[in-house]
């Protein structure tokens, strides 16, 4: 427990120092740790103020009625909860038109020294700009009341987890503002601020740690030791959360180091602070080859073989096999070296700790949302650094080959048993799906040779022509001995 925690809220109250947009479970279990920890050491004097545009009934239900105060519950694989009172948290806003004026005055304040966002890839997606209710232009008027009363320094700094986050807030919020500009709204010296990095900064950041739903599990341990109303809400926009937050151990933050107003103490937290080539290094380590092809792997046959989790998917020896020849055999041999982490080490700690831990309750389902948008930089990256390299053979890949094959047999919704099972979300799930029609479970003979061409010449899915570099066959190959029947999968696992 903070001792200081009045005079702590006092000082953010009058020198707020970090607003956070996105209220989820990362942000508690991440940055509102980060910041605890600063405060408990003595490294800063201010807390959090955490402001929510998506879901505000999660402000109603797990911040307001327990005064923003957190459980932060750590699930060593051995069976060792940690448990962890998070107050650095002082101040929570549902992000509405009527808490406008404080979330100015917030951003007008000289002290501010960043606005941090968890608000997922789609939060600065430009489409809907036109609503005055976007995130992204909710943060462009904020900049142009900080622009206006003093041009003060701040930096942007986006925590979640895609490629190039921090221009993605710069992209969103320079669109809004030329928009703006062009009706004669804002001034031509407002862009310039926006433009001048020595002003507002958009550092771009790889950040990694996994925060599932709330467990039973969990709720139920804390009760028995005397904590009280832990339930756990489902919010109206399907937010899951509850008093308490769930979370691995292992975490990485590595940001670019551009905070011209200054900044958390973060190199006393294991926080990575470095130049931008190391955060796209480590970023793409971790995207393309050792950890997001791999939970990606495990999604797709997990859900085909009926995995209750991840953990059950890593733990099935064929599966844990194939990660392996993913990661180890094909991944690390184009992996560039960040310095900073070694991606031997980290799939090490991925296949052995995280996978395996059984209290970490992520399900195959949820990670095979979305599969389409993740293709392309999960499995295409690797195979264009094959098709380039002049010591690699793109045709010496068998498995992520085995793995896209895996993809199209899961995109029929039939099981290994030949029993229906549902297709996570997917923005081109109609698309994929047609190009599909007339396969059938157990007929080998329903698949018309080439049927799968047109999937696999799709650049924007793939990164890659799969024919044109010469994997094609492969696929279909794999693809139609998963057609043949009862555990035709896991035949094929087994056997690869």
């Amino acid at each position: 427990m903070l001792k200081n925690i009045d005079v702590i809220k006092e000082n953010t109250e009058k020198t707020p120092k970090w607003l956070h947009f996105g209220a989820g479970n990362l942000f508690r279990a991440y940055m509102g740790k980060i910041q605890n920890d600063l405060l408990e050491k003595g490294y800063e004097d201010t807390g959090i103020i955490v402001a929510e545009s998506f879901d505000t009934e999660i402000i109603d239900k797990v911040y307001t009625p327990y005064n923003n105060v957190t459980i932060l519950t750590t699930l060593d694989k051995s069976g060792e909860f940690k448990n962890e009172v998070i107050e650095s948290i002082v101040k929570s806003i549902k992000a509405t038109d009527e808490n406008l004026s404080v979330l100015e005055e917030i951003v007008k304040n000289s002290s501010l020294q960043m606005i941090s966002f968890t608000i997922t890839e789609k939060g600065y997606n430009l489409a809907g700009i036109e609503s005055p209710k976007h995130v992204m232009n909710l943060i462009a008027h904020l900049l142009y009341k900080r622009y206006k009363n003093g041009k003060f320094p701040i930096s942007l700094v986006s925590m979640d987890n895609c490629s190039g986050n921090g221009d993605k807030v710069k992209e969103a919020v320079l669109t809004i503002a030329k928009i703006w500009n062009s009706a004669g709204v804002v001034e031509n010296d407002f862009i310039a601020y926006l433009e001048d990095e020595t002003k507002v900064a958009y550092p771009i950041s790889m950040i990694d740690k996994i925060t599932p739903r709330p467990s039973e599990v969990v709720k139920n341990q804390l009760e028995n030791l005397g904590y009280s109303d832990m339930e756990i809400v489902v919010t109206g926009r399907n937010s899951y959360v509850a008093p308490f937050v769930n979370a691995e151990i292992p975490e990485y933050f590595i940001v670019e180091d551009k905070f011209p107003n200054g900044r958390p103490a973060f190199e006393h937290t294991g926080i990575f602070l470095t130049d931008r080539e190391t955060v796209e290094k480590t970023e793409r380590m971790k995207v393309t080859t050792c950890l997001n092809p791999l939970h990606t792997t495990l999604a797709i046959f997990g859900c085909i073989l009926n995995c209750k989790s991840i953990y059950e998917a890593a733990s099935d020896e064929d599966l844990n096999r194939i990660i392996k020849n993913v990661g180890y055999n094909e991944g690390l041999k184009v992996v560039e070296n960040p310095g900073i982490i070694d991606p031997k080490a980290f799939i090490d700690e991925v296949i052995n700790e995280r996978f395996l831990n059984p209290f970490i309750p992520d399900q195959p389902e949820r990670i095979a949302t979305d599969t389409s948008q993740k293709m392309g930089i999960r499995f295409g990256e690797t195979i264009k650094a094959y098709r380039d390299s002049d010591t690699l053979d793109v045709k010496d890949l068998k498995y992520i080959p085995l793995v896209i094959a895996g993809w199209f047999r899961y995109l029929l919704g039939v099981d290994d048993c030949g029993e229906l099972r549902s297709i996570s979300s997917d923005p081109m799930l109609d698309m994929l799906t047609k190009e599909l029609v007339g396969i059938k479970f157990g007929e080998k003979e329903s698949y018309s040779k080439g049927q799968l061409k047109n999937l696999m010449k799709n650049k924007e899915i793939f990164g890659v022509d799969l024919e044109e570099v010469g994997l094609s066959d492969l696929v279909e190959m794999y693809f139609i001995e998963m057609l043949s029947g009862k555990n035709a999968v896991r035949n094929l696992l087994k056997n690869s």
